[in-house]
């Protein structure tokens, strides 16, 4: 049994992780977001980052893309075991394919005040439509997420200035 302590370490491990890949997606010009999934073991399973504009496909969120990489990798949809460490709170896009997978835990890092669908603008997993009860723990590594974020935005807008 892990201490409360041990896993918080754990969860800023992987959501370091999740940074990184944010860090790529954004000097590919991307939004950046990054996403990382462990099975029950704490192995690596799947991860991805936004590839929105590289893909030219509306769908290429870093938790959509995680997602298909864990189930692939399992050969099972049922990610129950697994846990997501995503850099920003999902939108209703991948809040809804979450709650489908069936994930186990999802952690995320900052709060997305214009189109959060896990607590800050709808809740998604609580509703009436979710089929899934989904455990959250957001907040992880807040600060850092949130400046790369900011970071990526303010000097996207320089540059187009």
């Amino acid at each position: 049994m892990l201490t409360k302590y041990t896993e918080y370490l754990i969860h800023q491990q992987w959501m370091n992780s999740a940074l990184e890949l944010a860090k790529v997606a954004g000097d590919a010009g991307e939004v950046p977001v990054g996403a990382v999934i462990i099975d029950s073991t704490g192995k690596l399973l799947a991860q991805g980052e936004n590839r929105k504009e590289r893909d030219k496909d509306p769908t290429a969120h870093a938790e959509i893309l995680a997602l298909k990489r864990a189930a692939t990798n399992l050969q099972n949809w049922h990610l129950n075991e697994c846990t997501l460490y995503v850099t920003l709170e999902p939108c209703p896009m991948c809040a809804g394919a979450i709650v489908q997978a069936r994930l186990g835990l999802l952690v995320y890092g900052v709060d997305d005040t214009k189109t959060g669908a896990i607590r800050t603008v709808i809740n998604i997993p609580d509703s009436a439509a979710s089929n899934h009860h989904l455990q959250v723990i957001g907040g992880v590594l807040e600060s850092a997420c949130r400046e790369q974020l900011q970071t990526w935005f303010a000097n996207k807008r320089r540059s187009v200035n």
